[in-house]
């Protein structure tokens, strides 16, 4: 079970070593061993984990190779009293997640920078390479991400924009194709994950609003659900609509509406950066209105745990912003 799914203060399980000086590659192997286990330092040769039969299995390994190697290990449980408390030593596990994610969301953004440039097939099958080899990278991280660390969702989406352009081809093609007809779009069901937040809340406002007035929503758990007849998948892995490069969902179906209307529209324009700041946490258009909206969108899901009432408070909430920006352009 997930750590973070336990009502109970979590229990850590420490690993307790010492290695001799020689031979020298002793340390470099254990400390990778660690690293690939998602252990965290609270002191010197003294990793922690939290306690479940899975970290105890691998901790007991880890003991064996460490003795193996000429060293000193034991384990044990243990409840924080004195020093760090849970809540510190489990910040310890989401910085340490957060910065793996970094890296993961920086190699998505070089990939995403690059996509639009394969001329050969050569380089699109070296491109299709690298995104796998990110996606495997990416689950290595997740399966280590004990308590569900803020820069998951967006490295996630990043590689599944990427994986989204490579493998959903036919069915974003298919779908561009019945967007010249605004009907090939309209009296869906439109599907995406249970729990919604700010960039599925604004997408749905937006669906709902600029493309399918008669769009009805399903929300599922998990992220491998499969399009039944009727049903468009928004913001969730292999979707018809979902994060694409470095562009959230609600920025993807700004286009759609862009194809549909043959026209930018400058206000949507606006709420697009103000959601995607939001939502990947990249700073990348640094819009004055973001953080207002940021605690907004927040307030409303804490105070509402059904998805249909969170569209629809942040509806008015983005129906007025909209306003808000259609009226600033017309007084410029």
């Amino acid at each position: 079970m997930d750590a973070s799914e336990s009502s109970e203060s979590p229990r850590w399980l420490l690993l307790i070593h010492q290695l001799p000086a020689k031979p020298a590659y002793a340390r470099v192997k254990i400390w990778r061993r660690l690293k690939g286990l998602g252990a965290v330092t609270v002191k010197n040769s003294v990793y922690a984990l939290p306690s479940n039969a899975d970290t105890r299995e691998d901790f007991a390994w880890l003991v064996q190779e460490i003795v193996e190697l000429g060293g000193e290990a034991f384990t044990c449980e243990a409840a924080l009293v004195d020093g760090l408390d849970d809540s510190e030593v489990q910040a310890l596990f989401d910085a340490a997640r957060d910065e793996d994610y970094a890296e993961i969301a920086t190699a998505a953004r070089e990939l995403a920078g690059r996509r639009d440039s394969l001329e050969t097939a050569e380089a699109r099958t070296e491109f299709i390479t690298q995104v796998t080899r990110l996606r495997r990278r990416l689950d290595e991280i997740i399966a280590i991400d004990f308590f569900g660390a803020d820069g998951r969702e967006p490295a996630k989406g990043l590689v599944s924009g990427l994986e989204a352009d490579q493998k959903q081809e036919d069915a974003v093609r298919e779908v561009q194709s019945n967007a010249a007809d605004a009907g090939g779009l309209k009296g869906r069901v439109w599907v995406t994950r249970k729990g919604v937040q700010v960039d599925r809340v604004a997408s749905a406002w937006l669906i709902r609003r600029f493309i399918d007035d008669e769009a009805r929503f399903k929300f599922v758990s998990g992220t491998g659900y499969a399009a039944k007849p009727g049903e468009l998948r928004f913001d969730m892995f292999e979707g018809e609509f979902t994060h694409r490069g470095d562009r959230c969902t609600f920025e993807v179906l700004v286009g759609e509406v862009r194809t549909l209307s043959g026209a930018d529209d400058p206000a949507l324009s606006a709420i697009g950066e103000i959601i995607h700041d939001i939502d990947l946490k990249d700073g990348k258009y640094g819009r004055e209105e973001t953080a207002g909206i940021r605690n907004l969108i927040a307030g409303i899901a804490a105070a509402h745990r059904d998805d249909e009432q969170r569209i629809a408070r942040a509806a008015a909430v983005l129906d007025d912003l909209y306003k808000y920006f259609t009226s600033k352009r017309g007084q410029a």
